[in-house]
């Protein structure tokens, strides 16, 4: 995986998801719903292995 690609991918999710927030204002809902989901799980999983 390209280290460019890694340093520009976070910054340009929250861009999207940003103006995604802005045109349809209630899927903030739904991606700070997947936001947490996906972090608590990742901080789970090393407790399940």
């Amino acid at each position: 995986m390209d280290l460019n690609f890694i340093m520009v991918g976070p910054p340009l999710v929250a861009l999207l998801s940003g103006i995604a927030i802005l045109i349809w204002p209630k899927l903030l809902n739904y991606i700070v719903a997947i936001y947490l989901i996906f972090f608590g799980l990742m901080g789970l999983i090393p407790f399940m292995i």
